[in-house]
């Protein structure tokens, strides 16, 4: 790889993966992310930001934890993307795909990441009658808990992609942020706030969650 191809993989968030993703798995993964994202020439599309196609990248990319790495770098079509998005997408791709993620030079794992959890996006903030099937108040009208599960009310300032389906009926964009140690049991509570309150659900990166093993890293 020529020093200016090396140069390039610095100016983006980076997802770093073990193996060349086959360009149809690379798709999908991004649309739980943003269902309109498509594919242009040998790239992917998606809200504001440009999944470059996959280049083989030597050990220097991941500062030498990956002897080699096939990098999907992560660029902005317009502005600086909203929200982090495109550091989230790299991060989300790198988790599914037994990757790591690099960012401003730093490597990480995100399989290795403790903070964070699932979350509940409704149209609408939901009332304490509303949650209380599977929910119990807390010390103040934005936190609950189920065993121990913690969860909080959080209004939506941006509108992340993956749930743009819901945006037409949108009134309050809300999210009930889920935090515990067990993600499977998260996700399962997850999924049946979505269920009962007519939400989505998207782990930590914003990427759409429609099984609850979904939030454990590959194997």
């Amino acid at each position: 790889m020529g020093w200016l191809a090396k140069r390039k993989l610095r100016t983006g968030p980076t997802a770093a993966l073990p193996a060349r993703p086959d360009p149809a798995e690379l798709l999908r993964i991004v649309q739980l992310a943003d269902p309109d994202a498509r594919r242009e020439g040998d790239d992917i599309v998606a809200a504001d930001v440009r999944v470059c196609a996959p280049v083989e990248a030597d050990a220097e990319l991941t500062g030498g934890v990956l002897e080699k790495a096939w990098a999907c770098r992560v660029t902005a079509e317009g502005p600086l993307p909203f929200d982090f998005f495109d550091r989230y997408l790299a991060e989300g791709l790198a988790f599914r795909l037994k990757g790591l993620a690099v960012c401003r030079g730093e490597v990480s794992d995100p399989a290795d990441g403790v903070e964070g959890g699932p979350a509940v996006i409704l149209p609408v903030r939901p009332s304490a009658d509303d949650l209380a099937p599977l929910l119990e108040r807390g010390e103040d009208e934005f936190t609950y808990t189920s065993g121990d599960i913690r969860a909080a009310l959080v209004p939506q300032k941006g509108q992340p992609p993956a749930v743009r389906e819901l945006l037409p009926f949108a009134t309050e964009l809300t999210a009930i942020e889920l935090r515990g140690e067990e993600p499977v049991k998260l996700g399962s509570l997850a999924l049946e706030l979505a269920e009962s309150l007519n939400g989505l659900v998207v782990d930590r990166w914003r990427f759409r969650v429609d099984a609850a093993e979904d939030l454990l890293a590959p194997e």
